[in-house]
C-alpha cells in the first residue's frame, strides 16, 4: 500500500516541473490527483503517464487566476473521486523587473496567480473538508525569494504572503482537523531560468530534480503526518525547505537544517524534525 493510498488531491501548475513531479509521485503512491495547469495539452500529458503506470488522475484547465477556477478545480476533484483530501498550490508565474521599472500589472499578475490562487484553492477545500468532516491537508508554495531577490518585488511579496497564510490557515483550521504546511522547494524549472544574480546579469544554476521535492508533500499530506504533532515540520505552521534531497525546517519557533550529516537524504527519505524535541522520524515515501 502506497503511503498516500485512497487520498483524492489537486495540484495546481501541475503539467511541468515541480508540480508535475508531485502527480506523478503522488498517484505512484496511491492517490487519485487532479492534475490542473492553463495549458491542458500538458496536464493531459500528465495524466497519460500516470494512468500508463497504473495510477489514477483526471486532467483540468480551469484558471487558478480567478475564483471560479479555484472553486471549479475542488468541486472537479469531489465530483470525479468523491472527495478531496489535500490541495498543493504549486502555480506559478514570474515577471521580473526592476523595482523602479515595474508596473502594476506585472505586480498583479504574478500577485495573482501565486498568493490569490493559494487563498482561494485552499479555502474552497478547506471548506469542502470542514463539511466532510474528517480532516485534510493543504501545501502551499513559498520560495527564499521572499527574503529578497533582485528583480522580483512582484514575486517575493507573493512568496512572503504566502508564508504567512500557512501560519495564520495552520491556527485556524487545526480545529477541523486539517493541517497547513508549506514547502519552499529548489528545482530546475523554466521559472529558474530566468534567476538572476545582484547585479541584475543571468546565471546558471546546477540541475534539481523537481521530483525530489514531492517525498515531504507525500509525508504531509499522508495519516503519518497525524503521529507527529508539535511545531515546524512535525505539525502544521511549518514552512519547509527542500530540495536535491535536502530537507531543512523553517518555522516560527527557529530554523533546523535536517539530513544525513550534511548529505543529500535519498530521493524516496524524508527525516523529520521538529523544534522542540529531538525525536526524529524517518519516512518512507
Amino acid at each position: 500500500m502506497g503511503l498516500v493510498e485512497g487520498k483524492c488531491v489537486v495540484v495546481t501548475g501541475a503539467g511541468r516541473g515541480i508540480g508535475r513531479g508531485h502527480s506523478m509521485v503522488l498517484a505512484s503512491e496511491g492517490a487519485s490527483v487532479v492534475v490542473n495547469d492553463v495549458d491542458l495539452r500538458e496536464a493531459e500529458a500528465v495524466v497519460r503517464e500516470i494512468e500508463a503506470k497504473g495510477g489514477i488522475a483526471r486532467a483540468n484547465g480551469d484558471d487558478i487566476g480567478t475564483r471560479a477556477g479555484c472553486e471549479a478545480l475542488v468541486a472537479e476533484c469531489v465530483s470525479a473521486f468523491g472527495r478531496i483530501d489535500a490541495a498543493i498550490s504549486n502555480a506559478g508565474i514570474v515577471r521580473d523587473r526592476s523595482f523602479l521599472k515595474m508596473t502594476d500589472a506585472e505586480f498583479d499578475d504574478v500577485f495573482r496567480i501565486h498568493a490569490k490562487s493559494t487563498f482561494w484553492v485552499a479555502q474552497a477545500a478547506a471548506l469542502r473538508m470542514k463539511d466532510q468532516g474528517d480532516g485534510g491537508s493543504i501545501v502551499n508554495t513559498t520560495s527564499g525569494a521572499h527574503m529578497g531577490n533582485f528583480g522580483q518585488t512582484n514575486y517575493a511579496a507573493a512568496k512572503g504572503a504566502i508564508a504567512s497564510m500557512t501560519y495564520t490557515w495552520a491556527l485556524e483550521l487545526a480545529r477541523f482537523g486539517i493541517r497547513v504546511n508549506c514547502i519552499a522547494p529548489a528545482a530546475s524549472t523554466r521559472m529558474t531560468a530566468a534567476a538572476k544574480d545582484a547585479e541584475g546579469r543571468d546565471i546558471e544554476l546546477p540541475f534539481w530534480d523537481p521530483a525530489l521535492n514531492t517525498p515531504l508533500v507525500a509525508y504531509l499530506i499522508s495519516e503519518e503526518q497525524h503521529h507527529h504533532q508539535g511545531d515546524g515540520a512535525e505539525s502544521s505552521q511549518g514552512t519547509q525547505r527542500v530540495g536535491g534531497g535536502h530537507l531543512r525546517d523553517e518555522a516560527p519557533g527557529g530554523v533546523r537544517h535536517v539530513g544525513d550529516g550534511g548529505n543529500p537524504l535519498p530521493p524516496q527519505q524524508v527525516v523529520i524534525a521538529g523544534d522542540r524535541t529531538s525525536r526524529r522520524a524517518d519516512q518512507r515515501v
